[in-house]
């Protein structure tokens, strides 16, 4: 009996052994994409279906092909290379998204299945499709001459210095002029390009303008808000935007063994609490800032949310475990009731590039 379950355990670790050696011995096929994700943007229903397309590359030596294709939603159509391939040869597949299939945010998913074991990769398209508005009156109601916006201003929202960041702006025209895009001329600072996406926008209708920011060229961190002004050559139409975003400073992942290393802000405290004062009564307090790690730490600015902060100093740069102390200054002049001030510092910590100090108050 002993013999037996012996000889049953040692069929059962060659076995193993087998099928360990087989599937080091196979190697998976894969495709090689271009991009898996496709951000189309702001879409308005009337530009009818919007194209994304995918380009892969073959890089096996087995033959292959497309077998299968499936969407997650109807209002997805793919149409993709049916060629065989053979290695180093290459194919694409186009999906068409219908805008008007719903509004607002969408994120579709596309699963290709090649006939090679181990090939079935997942695809992505996303943008936001805006459809018509019944009134367009009470849905543009921010009025910058003949055009009309939605929200008074544009946030382009968070923008990193490692890349620029494009936003779509939708606005309706309700002047008696076509606007072209080709006519179109701005004057902002050089960080901010405005371009004209739809061809013409005609009288009574609506189409996008896009807003790039350059992080890079901005050259500072922090909340900005910047003007520029745009008009269309052949017409009558100008305008003044204000446009709003968060510049920060890109920082590559890194291992998590460097996460001593590197350098670490450590802010004490990070929140303190006046309970009541007096508006009369300016206000005083001291924050550390340390370096845990132990690389040389740099504070790259400082920046309140207020003019009624003084934000004070010592020097930028902290050598490992060394601590210096920020002064806030508050002058609650003319405020009344709860307020909080919000003070942001910007350092070469990549793990916490921006870290908040909290000042709360109830003011008399």
């Amino acid at each position: 009996m002993i013999r037996i379950e012996k000889t049953l355990y040692t069929l059962l670790i060659l076995s193993f052994f087998s099928q360990l050696t087989l599937a080091q011995d196979t190697i998976t096929p894969k495709l090689i994409w271009t991009v898996n994700k496709v951000d189309l943007g702001t879409v308005l229903e009337e530009q009818g279906p919007q194209i994304a397309e995918f380009e892969f590359a073959h890089t096996q030596d087995s033959i292959f092909f497309i077998e299968k294709v499936w969407t997650d939603c109807g209002c997805t159509t793919v149409d993709y290379t049916k060629d065989t391939l053979v290695v180093g040869e290459s194919g694409t597949l186009r999906v068409s998204f219908d805008p008007s299939s719903g509004a607002g945010y969408f994120s579709r998913m596309i699963v290709v299945k090649g006939n090679l074991m181990g090939v079935q990769d997942t695809l992505y398209i996303e943008g936001t499709a805006l459809p018509r508005a019944s009134d367009p009156e009470a849905t543009y109601k921010t009025r910058k001459g003949d055009l009309g916006f939605r929200l008074s201003k544009v946030n382009v929202g968070e923008v990193f210095n490692n890349e620029p960041k494009l936003k779509q702006v939708e606005v309706y025209n309700f002047g008696s002029n076509i606007l072209m895009k080709d006519s179109l001329e701005f004057i902002g600072p050089e960080y901010i390009q405005v371009s004209q996406l739809t061809e013409a926008i005609l009288p009574n209708d609506r189409g996008l303008l896009q807003i790039l920011y350059d992080g890079a060229l901005k050259n500072d961190l922090g909340f900005f808000e910047d003007q520029v002004s745009i008009n269309w050559k052949d017409s009558t139409t100008f305008i003044q935007l204000e446009v709003m975003a968060d510049v920060f400073e890109y920082y590559a992942p890194f291992a998590k063994d460097n996460l001593n290393i590197v350098p670490q802000l450590v802010i004490d405290p990070k929140e303190r609490d006046l309970r009541t004062i007096k508006s009369t009564q300016i206000q005083v307090e001291n924050v550390v800032l340390s370096n845990r790690g132990k690389q040389v730490l740099e504070i790259k600015k400082v920046q309140g949310n207020c003019d009624c902060l003084k934000l004070e100093i010592p020097k930028l740069t902290l050598d490992p475990g060394e601590s210096i102390e920020l002064k806030v200054v508050f002058d609650p002049k003319g405020r009344k009731g709860i307020d909080q001030r919000n003070i942001y510092i910007f350092s070469n910590d990549p793990l916490n590039p921006v870290q908040l100090f909290l000042l709360k108050s109830r003011v008399e």
